[in-house]
């Protein structure tokens, strides 16, 4: 069966092949068709220059919603806004340049944008590191970075959000955050963390209209995977996605589809937990692991 990805005007979108705005399938009537429409709804994506970021930013822009993109320079932001047009060239976007692992940082985005319905908290840094290796400074970086940067973002745009009986908040965990890797124990935690501060924080939301949802990834083909494997790809004479698949299968053999995710299949998750067809859905992990976590519930 054939499947085409339209925006809000009807226009078929090359960069997603399937899975938000309207998912149309051929033959069959319009109560089937999914819409999801953005428009009027202001959305911050953080970390979004590149990679699952840049993916969710694409697809909730081409939603209808004026959408800021941000990295911490400038020279990345412009790219990636251009990179967006490209797919969705009557986006709104609005680009801000700094680092949101500060407080500092933060301030100055909630200066530049006062107001948003919709906030997805995805910045994050990764890396190895066992409970021997990590030394103190890292477990404060990765706390600092991955945790509190969107807890003080949603600290101010929840109330905004509660206020106006409408908002979506989520925040991009990651299945290491249930599926506790020992060699990369501080990322671990730091994702465990999210999915509390999410599930809290719905609870503090109840009944106003506002949702908080995290959203677990599991392997990805992000840029960051992609630079990982790209060296062994090329020794070994292969594609990126065919060393990929070799490590999700290796690393990750639960894993029920045996190979990475594409971002745009994250990305496909995280706006539709932005919509308004998502209303009943809060307080929930969300998982795009490809059944890398082995639990039923």
């Amino acid at each position: 069966m054939e499947y085409f990805l339209l925006d809000a005007s009807g226009t078929v979108l090359p960069y997603f092949r399937r899975g938000h705005f309207r998912l149309t399938r051929c033959n069959v009537d319009k109560e089937h068709t999914v819409n999801i429409d953005l428009t009027g709804k202001t959305a911050i994506v953080s970390a979004s220059t590149a990679g699952i970021g840049l993916a969710i930013a694409t697809g909730i822009a081409a939603a209808g919603a004026r959408t800021v993109v941000n990295g911490r320079k400038q020279d990345a932001v412009d790219s990636a806004i251009e990179a967006i047009l490209k797919t969705a060239p009557h986006a709104q976007l609005q680009g801000f340049a700094g680092d949101l692992s500060s407080q500092a940082g933060c301030d100055a985005l909630t200066k530049a944008v006062p107001q948003a319905d919709i906030l997805v908290n995805n910045l994050g840094v990764f890396g190895p590191g066992d409970i021997f290796s990590t030394p103190d400074d890292d477990w404060a970086r990765y706390f600092e970075v991955n945790v509190m940067s969107g807890v003080r973002l949603t600290r101010h745009y929840l109330k905004g959000m509660m206020e106006r009986k409408w908002g979506r908040v989520v925040f991009i965990s990651s299945e290491s955050g249930l599926n506790i890797p020992p060699d990369m124990l501080a990322y671990g935690f730091s994702k465990t963390a999210q999915l509390s501060i999410a599930r809290g924080i719905a609870k503090q939301a109840a009944g106003s209209g506002v949702t908080v949802n995290s959203v677990l990834p599991g392997p990805t083909l992000s840029d960051g995977f992609r630079s990982m494997v790209e060296d062994t790809a090329r020794e070994q004479g292969k594609t990126v996605e065919q060393v990929a698949t070799e490590f999700v299968r290796a690393h990750r053999s639960s894993s029920i589809i045996q190979r990475a995710a594409s971002t745009e299949e994250v990305a496909n998750m995280v706006v539709y937990v932005c919509s308004p067809q998502a209303s009943a859905t809060t307080g929930a992990a969300l998982r795009v692991d490809g059944g890398v976590i082995d639990t039923i519930a």
